[in-house]
């Protein structure tokens, strides 16, 4: 069929032709925005999940839908070694910008540009490896202590303030959690447990890798408290089945009931990976419907595609030491796995290897779904791994 009409979008953060299955996720953070708008208690949302779940696309399509409601929106991806106030001062500066032009507190919108530019004065917040500045005077004596535990809580509250003089709400939308210095995350939780007593409209709404809730609780034992998690995980097959049969029914396509138990099969339904099936499949099908051998010819661009990409970029960022380690887990199978077993399998003692486990959580490869367990944050990653990378030998563990 031709591709110039292929509706399918695998892509990072790419929205789906079809955004099926997250019905419920999307109205629980509808609710808990407005809440905050209206001076109600909420939690705060942090979605959740392994990569190709849909994260981004779901973190996007709740700011897109803020907006449309009246939320002033800040949007932004923490970066891997990335600086918070960094991320923050230039999105947030241009966010107060628009709400100034509404008319309405620009007297607290114009005090909130001040204190924003004394915390990135105080914060030395560098871009592109230079400092830069916001050419705002800055108000002394807020935000602009160096202390960011207590400057990000002064610039929120500040810029609360004039979100509510403006009868709107702030919502920050945060991308890629598990990147935050330890420090820093501390502090943004701390910022937030103290807006939600003061019950100022600020908001936030957060994704990452399953490892941020440890992350939360290790920095502040009332994180648990303060945040809603929303576990995103594969799609069952009924909502696997609409994303891939809705979008190609507006050209009159469509598939064989075989042909979709096929690539929920393969893709275990993971968004990412039926986006590609779908792509490739209607790339090879001559015409409708999709069969199981069309699935069976798409799978060999499909995979080569995923290697290409979706793997391979993240494997090439890795050590030697941290690339071995990632082959021993996939001898052992898609996991989890104990820790234990993963040394066996490098001929080591658990502490000589720990430090390189450690590295891989930090990296986001990684993660530990309870204590001494290890699991990969990639789904279908150790199936990767066994087709591109030699075999660990299993040799016994030294004494």
């Amino acid at each position: 069929m031709d591709p110039r009409t292929n509706p399918y979008s695998p892509g990072a953060g790419t929205p789906p032709p079809e955004l099926a299955g997250r019905d419920r996720l999307l109205e629980d953070a509808s609710i808990a925005l407005d809440r905050i708008r209206n001076g109600l208690s909420a939690k705060c949302m942090v979605v959740v999940g392994l990569r190709g779940v849909g994260k981004t696309v779901l973190l996007n399509r709740i700011a897109t839908d803020a907006a449309g409601r009246g939320f002033a929106t800040v949007v932004v991806e923490a970066p891997e070694g990335g600086s918070l106030p960094a991320l923050l001062a230039a999105p947030l500066h241009a966010t107060l910008v628009k709400m100034s032009r509404r008319a309405a507190a620009e007297d607290l919108i114009k005090r909130a540009l001040r204190v924003l530019g004394g915390f990135a004065s105080a914060a030395k917040v560098r871009h592109q490896g230079l400092e830069f500045s916001l050419a705002l005077d800055a108000e002394p004596g807020v935000a602009d202590s160096g202390n960011l535990e207590h400057d990000l809580w002064d610039l929120l509250r500040v810029a609360g303030e004039a979100a509510r003089g403006s009868k709107i709400a702030l919502a920050l939308f945060v991308d890629e959690l598990q990147y935050l210095e330890r420090s820093e995350f501390g502090a943004l939780i701390t910022a937030l447990h103290r807006i939600a007593q003061t019950q100022l409209p600020v908001a936030l709404v957060g994704a990452g890798l399953p490892q941020i809730v440890a992350r939360a609780g290790e920095a502040r034992s009332y994180a648990e408290r303060l945040f809603s998690v929303a576990d995103v995980g594969p799609l069952e097959d009924e909502p696997a089945a609409l994303a891939l049969e809705a979008p190609a029914r507006p050209h009159g396509v469509l598939y064989e009931r075989a042909a979709v138990h096929a690539i929920i099969r393969r893709t275990h339904g993971y968004p990412y990976f039926l986006q590609e099936w779908g792509k490739h499949c209607w790339d090879v099908a001559e015409s409708s419907p999709i069969t199981v051998a069309n699935v069976d010819a798409a799978t060999t661009a499909a995979v080569a595609d995923l290697d290409a990409a979706f793997f391979r970029v993240r494997f090439e960022r890795l050590a030697p030491a941290q690339k071995r380690y990632l082959r021993a887990m996939a001898e052992l199978g898609p996991g989890p796995h104990r820790s234990g077993e993963v040394a066996d399998v490098l001929g080591k003692a658990v502490t000589s290897v720990a430090p390189t486990r450690a590295q891989l959580i930090e990296k986001g490869m990684i993660y530990s779904p309870a204590h001494g367990d290890t699991a990969f944050t990639v789904p279908l990653f150790d199936q990767y791994l066994r087709r591109t990378m030699p075999r660990v030998e299993r040799t016994t563990r030294p004494a």
